[in-house]
């Protein structure tokens, strides 16, 4: 009978593509009359010019089912092997607790949240950001932290560049503890070249002459584990008018001196050991701090303290207008995001075990590396140093191979420091046992009357001062506590599991469950990122796939996933050009054309990869104005270096002539940086690998599902053409090798969810996902036009996969900003768009293709309310102070108010045209940013000075 059994009985495919694509075929086709297009084929042909479609399959196949995607990956996962690590040199094993593991890493409140740019809608996780930077400062005994960074090397990056901006000293040099983690010196090496500083790697104790450096980073402990005593040089180096800076273990600082009681102006870290995942790399928040002096000069994002319109103590994001899109060239920094998920789950960490816990985690480690010190001792192998935390070294000769394959046999993984020397790193995972079984494959067990260890902490550097103190660290240990701390945190704010968050440039779409799942698998979570190749062929079965994918998607013909961010990958795709005309004695071209309309991390980018930045003008339409662009390349053409443009425009529109921008660049010697932001609207339409661009980053955090969680993690895997592909970053232990990222495959652990996503989608769902997009927001254009004016569009009057709509014609006649605009979708359950970018006083709106039309109608009906309302203002019935728009958002408290006196009533403030039952209410009223700037307090006050404050 063969397989005639399944004739007519065979059930369907149950593709993912459906469940991941909001609007059925139906509801496509209701929208797509809306925006009077035959068909989504029509639509994309009036909108993506001809020149430039992609006219053949990107040949990956039909998409999987969820089943099979999760088989596929659990076939990949088995692949890696994981052994013990005890490799240390910046990355520990960990235990996260399961009830933060459930309701912070596995819950989609805390996962789809956006950057807390509106704060009223973010309270929850700016409380735990705060926690963070309590934890930080008190942990290094400094003043003032951000919300944390991408990673230790990158963190020190960024302290020397704060060192280069702030110190006394006008030396063009900067000091690197030979002690430091090897990536973290290349990292250095990435960073200053292209800003003409020197380094210089050495001993401290020797080497360091403090007159000849701007700065000095010093390792605590250093990386094979000795813990030295840096007072002598810090001062020195103050003397002289340079910063000093240290890179700090923080489960060590529980038990040493704090970099601030030693005198250091900046510490940096990773706070991966608070229990977060080594995923082979990352995602882990990097942290800094600095003494007060320096806060306003500090990369990165702060979380204050302000007050809402009720004088209630707020939280907030402060000092915003620092970031680079302010700056732009003139940005110290190109950060465009914190490793906000990862902060969140450390600074949990802390809440729960609080300092007695951790200090006890401390201790107990401690108390295990003397223990497996005097054994080595015995077994006749001293240890290098004897003052140490938890990492010993030994000279093992002409042994250390054999002893290094014993371990790896019983499943542990030792560090081979050099040829001959040995670096184990013990952590809060490690038991006797384990010691044993070290002990084992250097030859024996000690004798049990050798194992009475010395105490390895100095007296001189030994902690005497507290830490944690405040409440919010002493309180939440049970674990009902926490379950309903967390829940409580969680419930104050707006995430993408509760609501559309329609933020242009963002592309807040589904981050799908199935596609999340292998993160918490100990096969990709429980890896050391330096572990030996063959113990990770699952993750490069991955890694080579992905590539690929990516590749046939782009136009590119290599990729590198190594950016652990976008900026990061504008970076690494900066410096790829730059060393490309290097390489051909073309040192002089050092301009980068940036159209204005850009982000405002394309030209901070350029600046930190020695680049001079020229702005080239955008015409009444929103492009790039050909004739300006021909001016600049004419006037600069000997030393163009490279052009960035971002495709779609950062206008929401398909340029026609990007071709002859790519043609007039080449002609000129330039090469093309085409930013991946917008890739969502080209994806199986449109290859900018084979339009003319040389390299590209991609923003897996947007185009490819990895969740935004807040601000981090995110991803930024660079393409580029076949001559641009041996300048790709290398292995950072490597000197020379250009990396970007402390770790060779970033943050890895998240890549399964965007190779997940390929795979589930296919080729007809990748392309369908592209072209509902761009449906999406031609339908809000078409639904908004009539009540807004729609900035943009292209040849045929079709917007990309954003539109952007213009409030300033109504702030000029009647007061109302694009803020209360953005405050006023608070009330009707909606996050704002993005705001007065790239326009002062527009809305860039962007649905993605994961809103089904029932959500799509509910935003674009709050959007037709709000501008009746500003018509009643326009009418005369509220004047803008008093209105609705200017109060809002509305809370709880307004809406129990006695003493209500304002011209619209409680009903039409707080339950606005289209609310249910079900409404989100935000926690605090409209926040004052400029009371928190100008009263920054960046870590946990006591309650009674937040009492204090709303005086």
């Amino acid at each position: 009978m063969g397989n005639s059994i399944w004739t007519g009985a065979r059930p369907e495919r149950d593709e993912f593509s459906h469940r991941h694509i909001g609007p059925s075929d139906a509801e496509a086709a209701t929208m797509l009359a809306a925006v009077g297009a035959a068909s989504l084929d029509a639509l994309v042909d009036q909108t993506v010019p001809a020149a430039i479609r992609q006219k053949e399959p990107l040949g990956f196949g039909p998409g999987m089912t969820e089943m099979e995607v999760l088989a596929r990956l659990r076939a990949v996962a088995s692949r890696n092997k994981v052994l013990t690590s005890l490799i240390g040199q910046g990355y520990h094993g960990t235990i996260l607790p399961p009830v933060i593991q459930r309701n912070i890493l596995e819950n989609p409140a805390w996962y789809t949240a956006y950057t807390p740019y509106q704060p009223e809608i973010s309270q929850g996780r700016l409380e735990a950001l705060l926690n963070y930077q309590t934890l930080v400062c008190d942990l290094t005994g400094l003043d003032v932290a951000n919300a944390s960074l991408l990673d230790e090397a990158t963190a020190a990056a960024e302290a020397m560049g704060l060192a280069a901006r702030v110190a006394k000293s006008k030396a063009q040099s900067f000091f690197v503890d030979s002690a430091c983690h090897p990536q973290t010196i290349t990292l250095l090496r990435t960073h200053a070249e292209p800003l003409g500083w020197a380094l210089v790697v050495g001993d401290p104790a020797t080497d360091l002459d403090p007159a000849a450096v701007f700065g000095a980073i010093f390792q605590y402990p250093g990386t094979t584990g000795e813990i030295r005593d840096f007072r002598p040089q810090i001062e020195a180096l103050h003397a002289a008018g340079a910063i000093a800076a240290m890179a700090a273990d923080p489960l060590a600082l529980t038990l040493l001196a704090s970099p601030g009681d030693l005198g250091a102006d900046i510490a940096i870290g990773s706070m991966q050991r608070f229990g977060v995942p080594m995923g082979y790399g990352g995602p882990h928040a990097a942290y800094m701090a600095v003494r007060d002096a320096y806060k306003r000069s500090m990369p990165g994002r702060l979380v204050g303290v302000s007050i809402d319109s009720r004088g209630r103590p707020a939280t907030r994001l402060a000092l915003q207008t620092r970031e680079q899109h302010i700056r732009r060239e003139k940005a110290t920094s190109n950060i465009c995001t914190a490793q906000v998920l990862l902060a969140v789950m450390a600074s949990m960490y802390a809440v729960y075990h609080g300092a007695e816990g951790l200090a006890a985690i401390a201790r107990r480690v401690n108390r295990l590396a003397t223990v497996l010190a005097a054994g080595l001792k015995s077994l006749g192998f001293a240890p290098l140093s004897t003052g140490f935390f938890d990492t010993v070294t030994v000279d093992a000769g002409d042994r250390a191979g054999s002893i290094i394959a014993a371990a790896a046999a019983a499943g542990v993984n030792l560090r081979r420091v050099d040829g001959s020397r040995i670096g184990i790193s013990l952590d809060e995972t490690t038991t006797p046992e384990i010691v044993e079984q070290v002990w084992a494959a250097f030859g024996g067990k000690p004798d049990a009357e050798a194992l009475s260890p010395a105490d390895s902490i100095p007296e001189a550097l030994a902690r005497t001062s507290a830490y944690l103190t405040h409440p919010g660290f002493n309180t939440h240990h049970s674990e009902t506590e926490m379950l309903r701390y967390m829940r409580r945190l969680s419930d104050r704010d707006l995430a993408l599991d509760r609501a559309m968050i329609p933020l242009g440039s963002c592309t807040m779409k589904l981050n799908a469950t199935v596609e999340m799942m292998p993160v918490t698998w100990p096969e990709f979570g429980q890896l050391h990122p330096f572990a030996p190749e063959d113990q990770a062929q699952g993750y490069r079965e991955m890694f080579d796939d992905l590539s690929a994918r990516l590749c046939a998607i782009s136009g590119y013909d290599a990729v590198s996933l190594q950016p652990n961010s976008g900026a990061q990958g504008e970076y690494a795709g900066l410096l790829a050009i730059r060393n490309y005309h290097l390489s051909r004695s073309d040192a002089g071209r050092d301009i980068c054309l940036i159209p204005a309309s850009a982000h405002g991390t394309n030209p901070a980018s350029a600046q930190l990869a020695g680049m001079r930045v020229v702005v080239v003008g955008c015409d009444d339409s929103g492009n790039v104005d050909i004739d300006d662009l021909k001016a600049k390349v004419a006037q600069h053409g000997p030393q163009l270096a490279a052009i960035m443009i971002t495709y779609p425009s950062t206008h929401g529109v398909f340029e026609e002539a990007v071709t002859e921008i790519c043609d007039i660049v080449h002609q000129a010697g330039g090469q093309v940086y085409l930013d991946g932001a917008n890739l969502n609207a080209q994806v199986g339409l449109a290859r900018p690998g084979k339009f003319g661009a040389d390299v590209s980053h991609f923003n897996l955090h947007k185009t490819f599902c990895i969740p935004h969680g807040g601000g981090g993690p995110g991803m930024g895997p660079i393409g580029v053409k076949a001559h641009l592909a041996a300048f790709l970053p290398g292995d950072p232990r490597e000197a020379g090798s250009h990396a970007v990222s402390a770790a060779p495959f970033g943050s890895a652990s998240i890549l399964p969810i965007s190779w997940a996503y390929m795979l589930l989608m296919g080729d007809g769902g990748l392309k369908k996902a592209t072209e509902v997009a761009i449906l999406s927001a031609n339908y809000i254009a078409a639904r908004l036009e009539d009540h807004y004016p729609v900035l943009y569009r292209g040849a045929e009057g079709r917007v990309a996969h954003e539109c952007i709509v213009d409030l300033r014609p109504l702030k000029d006649k009647t007061g109302v900003t694009v803020d209360d605009v953005a405050k006023r979708l608070i009330d009707y359950g909606f996050h704002a768009p993005t705001m007065s970018f790239p326009v002062p006083g527009t809305l860039m709106i962007e649905p993605t293709e994961s809103e089904p039309l029932v959500e799509i109608d509910r935003f674009c009906d709050a959007m037709i309310a709000i501008r009746q309302e500003i018509r009643a203002i326009e009418e005369g019935r509220w004047p803008v102070e008093q209105s609705p728009l200017r109060h809002a958002p509305h809370t709880v408290d307004d809406a129990a108010d006695e003493q209500w006196n304002r011209p619209y009533s409680r009903r039409e403030g707080c339950f606005p045209s289209g609310s249910s039952t079900d409404k989100y209410w935000p926690p605090v009223n409209r926040i004052d940013n400029s009371y928190g700037d100008r009263n920054l307090v960046c870590s946990c006050p006591p309650l009674s000075e937040y009492a204090e404050a709303a005086e």
